[in-house]
C-alpha cells in the first residue's frame, strides 16, 4: 500500500482541469468566470487567483470551480450560496459522499459522476478517487 500512497501523493493543489473534461461543459454552460485559478491554469478569461481570494469575492454569471483538494468544503458552501444569489456554479469535486459538505450542499445540486480516472494536465497518472460534477443553479 505504501507504493500506492506515494505514487499518487502530491502537495500540488493547482492541477489544471483536462480539456476533454472541461470543453464539453464549457460548450454546455458557456463559462464566464473561473473562481479559483492561477494565471497558468485558468479556464476562463476572467478568473480569481489565490491573491484575489475567490472565497471573499462576489461570484456572478456562469462559474467554473475546480477547488484546491483538501479545501472543498468551504468552496462548495460558497458555490451553493452564490447560486442562491443568481450565479450558476459548475464544480469539479471528489465524490466524497460521506462528508458533511457533500450532504449539506452537493445534495442540493445536480450531480454527474465521472467515469474513469481523468488525468489532470501535468500529472503522470489519473486521479485514483471518484470525481463528480456538481451543478448549482439559481432558484426559480
Amino acid at each position: 500500500m505504501a507504493g500506492f500512497k506515494f505514487k499518487f501523493g502530491s502537495h500540488k493543489q493547482d492541477w489544471e482541469t483536462p480539456d476533454e473534461l472541461f470543453e464539453p461543459l464549457d460548450d454546455e454552460f458557456g463559462f464566464t468566470l473561473d473562481v479559483c485559478a492561477t494565471p497558468e491554469n485558468a479556464k476562463c478569461p476572467q478568473f480569481f487567483t489565490e491573491r484575489d481570494d475567490g472565497l471573499s469575492q462576489k461570484w456572478h454569471g456562469v462559474c467554473w470551480m475546480n477547488p484546491p483538494f483538501g479545501e472543498q468544503g468551504k468552496w462548495v458552501k460558497k458555490a451553493y450560496q452564490s447560486s442562491l444569489e443568481g450565479a450558476i456554479v459548475v464544480c469539479l469535486l471528489p465524490a466524497r459522499t460521506n462528508t458533511n459538505w457533500w450532504h449539506s450542499y452537493c445534495m442540493k445540486g445536480e450531480t454527474r459522476f465521472i467515469q474513469g480516472r481523468p488525468k489532470f494536465k501535468g500529472a503522470k497518472h489519473g486521479l485514483p478517487q471518484p470525481l463528480a460534477i456538481v451543478i448549482f443553479r439559481p432558484p426559480n
